[in-house]
């Protein structure tokens, strides 16, 4: 079946407002292209077929714009929270639409270069010893809203200790990893993750390409008029 893919769209975009008091976030342009749209293209350009997208806050002009998916060579299904479910949750409450396969969660709201398509591999390596590897993050040296960082790397594992870097939101799990959470619960991924990270079984690699995590106004209008030029 390949790689399937999760895109988070179900944020309400706090920091964004006044712009997603209309417009779900996902839905935002840069250089006169909606960031979903950025996000799907890639993803089929890395030979995703299926993704599945969550969403609560106007869900509904997130599927009236993105539709079945065909028309990135897709097949897109739509995982309804009506109240967010954080990251968690929201992955957990997908799980339906995935597959009994690890999988790739990125959100909706990135803009990247970052090559899908070698997470493949990673995916499959997962499969066959999830024991030992249960999940792979892609990390990003911290951006200066967030000098703190989230986890380090010891060679190719993840660990919690060392110089500290932020996760990218772009990340392959095992589904096993999510189902002991409650479907409708309400968790983030962040610190509950971290137990795999303290069992040894997350592994990461450092991404120093084109990465943005766009959480305000002022990012959004940079990156546009920086790709508009």
């Amino acid at each position: 079946m390949g790689l399937a893919a999760l895109i988070l769209a179900a944020g309400r975009g706090e920091r964004m407002r006044p712009l997603t008091d209309t417009v779900p976030k996902p839905l935002l342009a840069v250089g006169g292209r909606t960031l979903i749209d950025r996000q799907l293209e890639r993803l089929a350009a890395a030979g995703v077929r299926r993704v599945a997208i969550n969403h609560a806050h106007l869900g509904e002009r997130l599927e009236a714009a993105v539709g079945d998916g065909s028309r990135w060579g897709l097949e897109v299904a739509w995982s309804r929270e009506g109240t967010a479910l954080e990251t968690a949750g929201g992955i957990a409450r997908a799980l339906p639409l995935l597959g009994a396969a690890p999988f790739l969660v990125v959100s909706g709201d990135l803009y990247t270069d970052y090559d899908y398509g070698r997470l493949a591999g990673v995916a499959q390596d997962i499969a066959r010893r999830p024991d030992s590897r249960a999940a792979h993050f892609v990390l990003v040296d911290n951006p200066p809203y967030h000098p703190e960082g989230d986890m380090g790397l010891d060679g190719d594992r993840v660990r919690r200790a060392g110089p500290r870097l932020t996760y990218a939101n772009i990340g392959v799990f095992h589904p096993a990893l999510f189902a002991d959470i409650e479907p409708g619960a309400r968790l983030r991924l962040f610190p509950w993750a971290y137990r795999f990270v303290d069992e040894g079984r997350v592994t990461g690699e450092r991404f120093s390409g084109t990465w943005e995590n766009l959480g305000t106004p002022a990012q959004l209008a940079e990156l546009d008029a920086r790709l508009s030029r």
